[in-house]
């Protein structure tokens, strides 16, 4: 089997595999094909591909030579037709947002994975690439907010008196929320963190934080372990709740999403107006129309002295070890997918192969997306 690996497009600049994923496929009987400074972005140069076994050619050949196609980001669609008939592609496609590229996909007659769908099980967790860029995310967020706070993050005692420890608010006791409570808490910040959640509880006080519980919350063991929409009535009491926490917070960070859903609003403009000037919240659902109404994506806003950065994209931030994980959690997916001679072995009754698999022979066979998707067209009819 040949699997290639593009370059993919500014301003992302991780790298689908790394040098020593290479190696890895090598040892699977795989022969590997990638772009020319497909790596460069992440600090991996080409000789370090060739050196593991690579082959380095150009896009084009990249694109038409291989059997399986292995990205981060969707492909371009005016390159869709440079795609060999009957290759396979897998990467984060984003397809609960991204209908157009899916609609593609299943037209074409691509057989494609997206990351994203790896179900949230024990035996998944090593492909769980969600987790793994989560978990950049929620640490670069806290290092970006210590960066732009005027404040220090720990208390300290001088003869020029006491500085008072910083207070950060977490919203979504998730991976990134958990990692972002572990990195402010080791910088010496106060810390309180709201999930709708309760199983997460005992999580968040392991690490050192104050979890803010609000009663009613509704739970769906069938959510596996997402977050699930909630009542009016409860999301009232949640936001009077939030807002009392938040006006004394000198930091938040928003991590809060429901998978195929807006992400859920939970700071208003009045909080921000309320809050400490100088105070800095950042928005990592930002992508999916964020957790602050003063969010606005891949942007930077200062609103009544309040900084505000909407940023889904810490990842690309840390390239080298981004990619390093999103390469390890690939490579142990497609384990699922290729023999020990290193022919493709598509078996749909391992539950995270046909969960992960988004379209094949041309049908859209992932059943969430099928059903999110049917129910968008019933609402535009």
């Amino acid at each position: 089997m040949k699997i290639g690996v593009i370059k993919e497009l500014q301003p992302e600049r991780r790298v689908a595999l790394t040098p020593e994923g290479v190696r890895s496929l090598k040892t699977m009987q795989c022969d590997i094909l990638i772009e020319k400074d497909a790596g460069v972005s992440a600090f991996y140069a080409n000789y370090q591909y060739e050196d593991a076994g690579a082959t380095i050619i150009s896009r084009r050949e990249v694109l038409s030579g291989s059997d399986l196609l292995l990205m981060i980001n969707p492909l371009p669609e005016k390159e869709m037709g440079d795609i060999t008939p009957g290759c396979m592609v897998a990467g984060c496609f984003n397809p609960f947002q991204n209908e157009a590229f899916v609609k593609k996909l299943q037209h074409t007659a691509i057989t494609s994975f997206s990351m994203e769908l790896v179900p949230r099980t024990t035996r998944a967790q090593a492909m769980d690439i969600l987790s793994s860029m989560a978990t950049i995310a929620g640490y670069k967020a806290v290092l970006e907010a210590a960066s732009l706070l005027p404040r220090f993050f720990p208390m300290f005692m001088s003869a020029a008196g006491t500085i008072k420890p910083t207070k950060v608010l977490i919203l979504g006791a998730g991976v990134a929320g958990l990692q972002a409570l572990a990195v402010a808490r080791k910088l010496g910040a106060v810390v309180e963190v709201f999930d709708v959640r309760s199983a997460v509880k005992e999580e968040v006080m392991s690490l050192g934080g104050k979890f803010i519980e609000v009663e009613g919350a509704k739970e769906d063991s069938a959510a596996g372990g997402y977050a699930v929409e909630q009542s009016d009535a409860f999301r009232k009491k949640q936001g009077e709740l939030i807002h009392q926490h938040a006006v004394k917070s000198d930091v938040i960070i928003a991590t809060a999403q429901v998978p195929g859903k807006k992400a859920p609003l939970l700071i208003r403009t009045e909080t921000v107006e309320a809050m400490n000037r100088g105070s800095v919240i950042i928005d990592l659902a930002a992508s999916t129309g964020g957790n602050c109404e003063c969010t606005e994506n891949d942007k930077t806003v200062v609103v009544h002295g309040v900084t505000v950065i909407g940023k889904s994209d810490f990842p690309s931030d840390m390239p080298s070890d981004a990619s390093h994980m999103y390469s390890n959690n690939m490579i142990n997916f497609l384990k699922l997918l290729i023999s020990k001679d290193g022919k493709l072995n598509l078996d749909f009754t391992d539950d995270i192969v046909k969960g992960t698999c988004l379209t094949h022979k041309g049908e859209i066979v992932n059943e969430r997306i099928r059903n999110a998707m049917t129910r968008d067209e019933d609402t535009r009819d």
